[in-house]
């Protein structure tokens, strides 16, 4: 008698594929009372004085500043109270990762860089205030008259997305044909750059990733 498959958790069927690390499912409690105990010692006070004054036990008191549990909107206002504060300011901390930039088709921020003398349009589709990593993603159009230009090279690395027109990009000593879907990764310490321009007009997503403060 063959064995009933098992039906997928879950968790498992809205995986993504990625195999960058899960979400804490606690990340919120723990931000909540790493910023409660901060706040606590900034006033001088110890886990017993802000329990007496909010009214918790100083177990919960413990434990909400260890993000070991889920306190109640009450007891987070209680907490607030006793540290004469507003509410959401335990939860700055939590604000300041939910960053995120959205940009309109069409309303990219054009801007100027090394290959825009040799006729290379770019438009910055997004930019992100923190994280530990700076992520740059442009949008690079090269119109008739635009000319080679083999001689980038930065931190980091960097994925070229070809979306229209024709192209060979060099990255080092090696040259790819690129077009309309293909897609180029690449350590971008090496010089690398557009090489030969085959047909008009060439436009490509191009997704610069390096570490905040390098350079």
């Amino acid at each position: 008698m063959r064995a009933k498959a098992e039906e997928p958790s879950e968790a498992e069927e809205y995986k993504t594929g990625s195999n960058a690390p899960s979400v804490d499912q606690r990340q919120l409690e723990k931000e909540l009372g790493a910023q409660i105990r901060l706040m606590r010692r900034k006033q001088d006070l110890s886990v017993s004085d802000l329990a007496n004054a909010a009214g918790i036990s100083l177990g919960m008191m413990s434990k909400i500043e260890n993000g070991g549990i889920s306190a109640s909107l009450t007891t987070i206002q209680s907490i607030a109270r006793a540290l004469s504060v507003p509410i959401s300011s335990l939860f700055t901390s939590v604000e300041e990762r939910q960053d995120c930039s959205y940009v309109p088709a069409g309303q990219g921020v054009s801007i100027e860089r090394r290959g825009t003398k040799s006729g290379h349009n770019y438009q910055l589709l997004g930019h992100l205030l923190r994280g530990e990593v700076i992520v740059e993603p442009y949008l690079i159009t090269l119109h008739e008259g635009a000319q080679p230009h083999t001689s980038f090279a930065h931190q980091g690395t960097e994925l070229i997305y070809m979306l229209e027109g024709e192209l060979s990009y060099r990255h080092g000593g090696e040259t790819y044909h690129l077009r309309p879907g293909d897609t180029l990764m690449f350590d971008s310490g090496a010089q690398h750059g557009p090489e030969e321009l085959i047909t008009h007009p060439m436009r490509y997503l191009s997704i610069i990733i390096y570490p905040r403060g390098a350079g």
